[in-house]
């Protein structure tokens, strides 16, 4: 069958978006599950914040839900960073997930289009790691989607120790996996990764999700990477 893709651009609520929500509660663990209002936050910010962006990807088969994925352009460093992505379980196998990644990264080149480059830098995303499961099935899960990842030229980088910050109050920074697609010739610089994670910590963890600049700063310290500037 053949896969529909389209974005949600309206942060209203809809059936399709509760739909979407659903599927995305089942998939993670709480730790990295964000409150279901900062996806509409997100879709604000991509009206707000050019040449910056925010990409809602779902795709259907037979008007049915098969897959999501959302993404930030970051436009001071050219790259994209992938926050999450979903294949519904029952279609798993049938290589929905690399087809989704695969659309999220078109969008998110077109993002670097338009902000003047001929493509993009790189693509970062975060996976948890082992310690944050809660069950056999949520281990499987964790080890499925990191050979997912680096099947699809995506690297663990492992000079860091990335650490994600709180998205619930009361709780504690999250260690979790960075993986890097570089889409360039040239190697990414240590400095150049730092420079992406500044972005990620900037752009969707302060502005979007609103944690508190103080909590971003102590995380980036932890990291080893200069703090935001006032």
């Amino acid at each position: 069958m053949t896969i529909i893709w389209s974005e949600i651009k309206e942060e209203e609520s809809s059936a399709e978006l509760s739909t979407v929500m659903k599927l995305y509660d089942q998939s993670f663990p709480i730790e990295v599950r964000e409150p279901h209002e900062i996806f509409h936050r997100s879709i604000k910010y991509s009206r707000e914040r050019y040449p910056n962006n925010f990409r809602f990807l779902i795709g259907k088969e037979d008007d049915q839900l098969v897959s999501f994925a959302t993404g930030h352009y970051l436009a001071d460093v050219n790259a994209g960073f992938i926050v999450y992505i979903v294949a519904n379980p029952l279609a798993r196998n049938s290589g929905l997930g690399s087809k989704t990644l695969v659309k999220i990264e078109e969008l998110l080149n077109k993002d670097a289009h338009s902000a003047g480059h001929s493509s993009l830098r790189a693509i970062f995303l975060e996976t948890e790691t082992q310690d944050l499961v809660h069950s056999e099935q949520e281990k499987a899960d964790c080890e499925r989607r990191n050979r997912f990842f680096d099947k699809n030229s995506y690297e663990k980088y492992d000079e860091i120790t990335y650490l994600q910050p709180p998205l619930h109050n009361g709780m504690d920074e999250v260690p979790l996996n960075l993986f890097i697609k570089n889409l360039q010739k040239d190697e990414l610089m240590k400095q150049e990764i730092q420079n992406a994670i500044q972005a990620i910590y900037r752009e969707k963890y302060l502005v979007v999700n609103n944690i508190n600049k103080d909590v971003i700063n102590h995380c980036l310290k932890k990291m080893g990477i200069d703090e935001l500037p006032n």
